[in-house]
């Protein structure tokens, strides 16, 4: 069985801890709204880190927690209730799901952004490898999707990304073992592909929130629902 976990690593609990919710709080707060007078993202993210003393994880971490006053009202304008997805196509965006369940599941801190989505600070840089949740990961998302009575779901990931065509392997003959309705797609530009998709699209990315038709936030219905527990940061 794979050891490894995901998105966890020994200096958290410090870089995290209670004694820095107010700060980050204050930080996501200019950083907020800066960005909703079309301030760059790389400057702010420059000027509240320094002005805060943030180190590295933690300004990637208040990075995935803000978004403009416009994004906010944009990409809730365009999110889909669970009841709506009974009968539909939806269309995931693979690793960005993956991961951040598997980090979920591995204890990992998980971020409530302003925009309702929750997001983790794990990565994958050209080479993706599973880890001990990740079987366990793809059966919650489908048991899941199942529940909710999609009638598909077609699945994206990065082509380039090493072991990108092991992981579409066994993810469909984990789909064809439990009875999901799947498919999945190794495509050079996923990201593209999402966001001009006719299907409901799942992801936590904010350009792909911004630019797809419609999507639907698993990430929080997983959490707000009770099926999935993690270690959630909210400021």
């Amino acid at each position: 069985m794979n050891q490894r976990n995901r998105g966890k690593t020994s200096s958290d609990h410090q870089d995290f801890a209670p004694k820095w919710h107010p700060v980050f709080t204050q930080a996501v707060n200019d950083f907020c709204y800066l960005l909703s007078r079309d301030y760059a993202t790389p400057s702010v993210l420059s000027i509240v880190g320094n002005r805060y003393r943030l180190n590295k994880r933690q300004r990637n971490a208040i990075s995935r927690i803000v978004a403009s006053e416009q994004a906010v009202l944009q990409r809730q304008a365009k999110v889909c209730e669970a009841s709506t997805l009974k009968d539909q196509v939806v269309a995931i965006d693979g690793f960005n799901l993956l991961i951040w369940l598997e980090s979920a599941l591995s204890g990992a801190y998980i971020f409530k952004g302003r925009d309702g989505v929750y997001r983790d600070i794990s990565s994958v840089h050209g080479s993706y490898k599973s880890v001990r949740q990740t079987e366990n990961a793809i059966y919650l998302v489908g048991r899941s999707l199942q529940a909710l009575g999609v009638q598909s779901v077609q699945w994206y990931f990065d082509q380039p990304v090493s072991n990108s065509g092991k992981l579409k392997t066994r993810l469909l003959e984990i789909s064809r073992e439990a009875g999901f309705n799947w498919e999945a797609t190794l495509a050079f530009n996923p990201d593209q592909v999402l966001a001009q998709s006719a299907a409901i699209v799942i992801s936590s990315d904010g350009w792909i929130l911004d630019h797809c038709q419609r999507w639907f936030n698993l990430n929080a219905y997983l959490l707000e629902e009770g099926l999935l527990e993690a270690q959630v940061i909210v400021v």
